[in-house]
């Protein structure tokens, strides 16, 4: 006899699956559900000690022989004699002889053909705009409501700083060992400022003034310019967009989508689920609510002395008196004495700036009134010009009195096909006998040959499939 499957294993789709309950409804046993899909399609391998690591440790390997200061760039130079790079001579640039022939392959071989616009398919857009007023009210402003809350009084004691009105009466440790001396003045050794004239003329000679050998520039290149040349040939601005442009009109593609059928039955909805069948309501008490003792105020009113105020003595106290006497600023008559030993050893020269070295102007400023005539202006002849011809098609549909072929490989070669339904869409599947419940919520079932008539009336005539009817 064949052991029962469960609902997981009669699946052939992979969509069906038993409700694995974790609260175990049915019964309390110690057994786990070991039934899980890894278990099932992956094998058990044994011991196997993890794969040992071929890396190699890192650790300083120190090198014991003397390090050599010969480097492969030493060793393998060889120094080579250099020369100046030859100058290379410009040569005069001449131009070629007669006309440029711009007449092309695609110019000559092309044909003009006639194109006629694109029809327009798509329909224009049209906005729907909706009448009336939008409430902007919110939630919160029409439900909210203020209350009326009184503000408490502050419990605070005065407590701000009074200063003493009698005087301290001790003194310091400064002013019982300060003892007032006098301050006798600094005898300063400040150089008088005065400054030291040189009898000696500046010497303005410089290394660069002595070596400096003026040459003289050989007279500059300068290319001359070319005459104008206008082309013989007109201008033709056709592109070639405007000369292989077709605008093709054709008919609107049809839709290979099959009709939609609604399929209806007359038989009675069963709305029972595997969530109803193995659920099962408790007995649920409501929580109970927590109530707030009723704040009572104590009688009579609080004593607000603590021990400190009971306790404190007060104190005359008298501010501190000063044993030192008051600095007294002294003043000085006589100048200042600013001399520094830079100033007495520095020796200031009588210098002036270095005029600026000019190269002497080799082109003369050109001299006479300024002749505003141009290249283009003297060379320019103004020509009649000639409208375009407009090379865009007209706006004509094509039409064509062929039929359009709307034959397929797909509708040719389609052949519809019987659709397999999962046995696990029905209630109870067919073929099948159910068996038992365990705690996991797994249902097991039998397979039976029960008659083919039996199992189509049991679970109805919904899931029988229908064949789609193509149009060839």
């Amino acid at each position: 006899m064949k052991q029962p499957q469960c609902l997981c294993q009669i699946c052939t789709c992979g969509r069906h699956r038993c409700p694995h309950n974790p609260t175990r409804i049915y019964d309390h046993g110690g057994e786990s559900c070991l039934m899980t899909e890894y278990v099932d399609k992956y094998p058990q391998y044994g011991n196997i000690p993890p794969l040992q690591s071929l890396k190699p440790k890192q650790e300083y390997q120190k090198h014991g022989g003397k390090m050599e200061g010969i480097t492969t760039f030493r060793s393998d130079y060889l120094p080579y004699d250099m020369a100046n790079r030859p100058v290379r001579v410009q040569e005069e640039y001449k131009p070629a002889p007669g006309d440029m022939d711009l007449g092309t392959t695609y110019r000559r071989d092309y044909n003009v053909h006639k194109i006629q616009p694109v029809v327009l398919v798509r329909p224009l857009e049209r906005k729907q705009v909706r009448g009336g007023k939008i409430n902007t009210i919110p939630t919160y402003q029409a439900d909210y409501r203020a209350w009326e809350i009184q503000r408490r009084e502050p419990h605070k004691t005065d407590g701000t700083y009074h200063p003493p009105t009698e005087k301290f009466g001790n003194s310091t440790t400064f002013q019982d060992d300060f003892f007032p001396k006098e301050l006798a003045p600094r005898k300063s050794y400040k150089p008088i400022a005065v400054t030291k004239l040189s009898d000696q003329p500046f010497n303005g000679l410089t290394s660069h003034r002595n070596d400096y050998i003026m040459h003289q520039l050989e007279p500059k290149w300068v290319r001359s310019k070319e005459e104008y040349r206008p082309n013989s040939q007109p201008f033709k601005d056709v592109t070639t967009h405007r000369c292989d442009f077709r605008g093709l009109v054709g008919e609107l593609p049809k839709s290979f989508k099959p009709e939609y059928t609604k399929t209806e039955s007359k038989a009675h909805f069963n709305g029972a689920t595997e969530f109803r069948d193995s659920f099962q309501p408790w007995a649920v008490s409501l929580p109970e609510v927590h109530k707030a003792k009723e704040y009572i105020p104590p009688a009579g009113n609080m004593d607000l002395n603590t021990t400190s105020h009971l306790d404190y003595i007060e104190h005359e106290v008298h501010p501190v008196v000063l044993m030192r006497q008051l600095e007294t600023s002294r003043k000085n008559n006589a100048p200042f004495q600013g001399n520094t030993t830079m100033r007495d050893d520095f020796q200031a020269w009588e210098t002036s700036r270095q005029d600026m070295i000019k190269r002497p102007q080799e082109m003369p400023k050109p001299s006479g009134k300024f002749d505003d005539m141009t290249t283009f202006r003297a060379h320019y002849i103004p020509h009649s010009i000639v409208p375009t011809q407009s090379c865009k098609p007209l706006k004509v549909a094509l039409s064509t009195a062929a039929p359009f072929e709307a034959g397929t490989m797909y509708r040719t070669e389609y052949t519809p096909k019987m659709q397999a339904i999962c046995p696990a869409t029905y209630p109870s599947p067919p073929g099948y006998v159910f068996v038992s419940t365990d705690s996991r919520g797994h249902k097991f079932f039998r397979k039976a040959t029960p008659d083919t008539n039996t199992i189509a009336q049991a679970n109805g005539n919904n899931h029988a499939p229908k064949e789609i009817a193509v149009v060839s």
